[in-house]
C-alpha cells in the first residue's frame, strides 16, 4: 500500500496564497511554502514541476477570490450592477492588498488582455445609450478612475471611506455620461 499523501496540491496552493497575502508575491518560493506547511520542499516539487506553475495556480485562486468579491457586491443590490463591479474592485484592493497587486499591478505586457468584456460593454451601452465606440471609451475613462482609487488603497497612499468612493464614482460616471451623450 502506498504511503498516505500528507500534503496535497490544494494545501500547497492555499499556503502560497496565504504567503502572498502576508508578504507579497515575491515571497513565494519552495522554502517559504514548505515552512508554512511544516514539511520539506519535496511535496512542493512533487506537485508542481516549476515554481511558475505554482504561481499560476496562485493567480487562479486570486482571480477566484476577486470574482467572489464582485459576485457579492453585485448580489447585495446596494449599487447598480456596473457600479457594483467597480466598488468590488476597490474593496478587493483595500481588503486584499497583496492579491490585488498580484493581479492588477504586475507587468502584463506578455498577456492578451481584452480592453472591454462583452458583459461590461452591454452594461455600459444599456445604462448610457451610447454606441459601441463611445461605450468603450466611456468604460476606459471610468475604469482608469476606479483603478486609480484601488491602487491608492492597495498601496496605502490614501484611505477613503466607502461613501466618498461611491460619490466619486457616481460623479465621474454622470459627468462622462453627459459628455459622451452630448457628442452623439
Amino acid at each position: 500500500m502506498p504511503p498516505k499523501v500528507k500534503v496535497t496540491k490544494e494545501d500547497i496552493i492555499s499556503a502560497a496564497v496565504d504567503i502572498v497575502r502576508k508578504s507579497g508575491e515575491a515571497a513565494i518560493n519552495a522554502r517559504t511554502v514548505a515552512a508554512a506547511l511544516n514539511c520539506s520542499t519535496q511535496p512542493v516539487f512533487s506537485n508542481f514541476s516549476t515554481m511558475e506553475e505554482l504561481r499560476s495556480a496562485v493567480l487562479n485562486v486570486a482571480e477566484e477570490i476577486y470574482g467572489e468579491y464582485t459576485k457579492r457586491e453585485v448580489q447585495s443590490g446596494k449599487y447598480p450592477e456596473y457600479k457594483a463591479v467597480g466598488m468590488a474592485y476597490i474593496r478587493f484592493a483595500k481588503e486584499e492588498k497583496e492579491l490585488f497587486k498580484l493581479l492588477y499591478m504586475r507587468d502584463r505586457s506578455d498577456e492578451v488582455i481584452p480592453a472591454f468584456s462583452e458583459e461590461l460593454a452591454q452594461m455600459v451601452k444599456t445604462n448610457t445609450g451610447l454606441n459601441d465606440k463611445s461605450a468603450e471609451l466611456f468604460h476606459l475613462e471610468i475604469w482608469a478612475c476606479v483603478h486609480g482609487i484601488a491602487t491608492m488603497m492597495a498601496t496605502n497612499y490614501l484611505e477613503l471611506d466607502t461613501e466618498l468612493v461611491s460619490g466619486i464614482i457616481t460623479d465621474v460616471y454622470q459627468g462622462l455620461k453627459t459628455r459622451y451623450r452630448s457628442k452623439e
